[in-house]
């Protein structure tokens, strides 16, 4: 069976990948994440996903059992990348520009092996009730919008800013399990491996 290795640091992408039981090496990889010029949204996270996946597979030695995952999770508002925020002031921004309005998370997710790397997009649409000013500052001092691309976590507090979402919840936390685990399959790696397999028909009444 193929070996997968995740080259992310979030926390949230490995929650995901344990919660439908595949198990990984995290690897930690650094690329440039900076726009280029003209990019449109979805190239720029496929650019990255694939990069971060790429990268991942060349700090490994040599192994032709071994997949790398990469992804990347962008905030979209009016064609605008929303990043994580530099500071109170950039956070701030951000989270009124969102306020009341409807914006695009883009997921993008790679597989690199040895032999090939594919990548796909998975989009979503995000829609928030009006923010107030005290609830932005509040929100910022909890600390949760410090690192999460448009200054918020839709898992975490800022789930009661949200009043609508139309496509992948698990896409916009940061990896879409559905499709990923379709791409992981493709690779030779199932989901829902456990040291002792548990019947579905045996926990359905419990």
């Amino acid at each position: 069976m193929a070996r997968l290795f995740l080259a992310s640091g979030s926390p949230r992408r490995r929650e995901l990948l344990t919660q439908i039981g595949v198990p990984f090496t995290t690897l930690l990889t650094s690329i440039d994440e900076t726009p280029q010029e003209a990019e449109s949204p979805t190239d720029y996270v496929r650019r990255l996903a694939q990069a971060k996946a790429q990268a991942g597979l060349a700090a490994l030695d040599y192994s032709a059992d071994a997949v790398v995952l990469g992804a990347d999770t962008s905030v979209i508002l009016a064609g605008q990348i929303l990043g994580k925020p530099l500071d109170r002031a950039d956070a701030h921004a951000m989270l009124a520009a969102l306020s009341g309005n409807t914006h695009e998370v883009l997921t993008a997710v790679a597989l690199a092996s040895d032999a090939r790397c594919e990548v796909f997009t998975v989009s979503s649409l995000v829609s928030f009730r009006r923010v107030s000013a005290a609830e932005i500052d509040a929100y910022w001092d909890s600390g949760e919008p410090l690192d999460k691309a448009g200054s918020y976590a839709i898992q975490g507090l800022a789930a009661v800013f949200v009043s609508r979402l139309e496509g992948s919840f698990s896409a916009v936390v940061g990896l879409p399990v559905c499709e990923t685990a379709a791409l992981l399959a493709d690779f030779g790696i199932p989901c829902w491996q456990r040291p002792d397999p548990i019947s579905i028909s045996e926990t359905a009444h419990e």
